[in-house]
């Protein structure tokens, strides 16, 4: 399966998983200038981006650029609807990152959400969703995501699903060392 030909959607009782679309915006711009939320963003390796939008016309660029990234096959950014409210509260985007550190062959992950949604259960359904499909989607060996310190509803999320903490640092583009990385790996 190349997921940059045909990217699954995934859904469980709580929330869907689908491929970002432009009409998306609205929403998002509710997540994305949420300063709450924005201190949980990773913006590791992505040329100073901090993902800290304030405009409508700053979101609309983000996500056309998000399928243009997508459409070429450099990243995949899902759009998180909850689905009682029928609201985007928050993005998943991943890909497979080959490198010359510890995060070779992996998928890295990250996970941007309202404030309101960034609690342990919620954040474990949502990543329920697309943590183990996508070792497979990707054809990856590991699965990374950041979480700071701070996020202590983030880490216990990931501790129960799996995932473990890693002292090992990312590797950016321009040689920067990013951590506070945790990693799952199918058993």
């Amino acid at each position: 399966m190349n997921v940059y030909e045909n990217c699954p959607s995934f859904e469980n009782d709580g929330f869907i998983l689908r491929l970002a679309i432009e009409g998306d915006a609205q929403d998002l711009l509710k997540v994305y200038s949420d300063k709450k939320a924005a201190e949980f963003f990773n913006g590791d390796n992505c040329h100073g981006d901090n993902f800290y939008y304030t405009t409508m016309e700053r979101m609309e660029q983000a996500v056309k650029f998000w399928r243009q990234a997508y459409e070429n096959g450099w990243f995949v950014r899902w759009t998180v609807i909850d689905k009682i409210s029928g609201e985007a509260v928050g993005t998943v985007e991943e890909f497979k990152r080959n490198a010359q550190d510890f995060f070779n062959d992996c998928g890295l992950l990250r996970l941007d959400l309202r404030s309101d949604y960034e609690e342990n259960g919620k954040i474990e359904e949502i990543l329920s969703l697309i943590v183990k499909p996508s070792l497979e989607i990707f054809g990856c060996a590991m699965v990374a995501t950041k979480a700071v310190p701070e996020a202590k509803q983030r880490i216990a999320a990931l501790k129960k699903l799996g995932f473990m903490p890693v002292n090992e640092k990312l590797i950016g583009f321009d040689g920067k060392k990013y951590g506070d990385y945790y990693v799952f790996k199918n058993k």
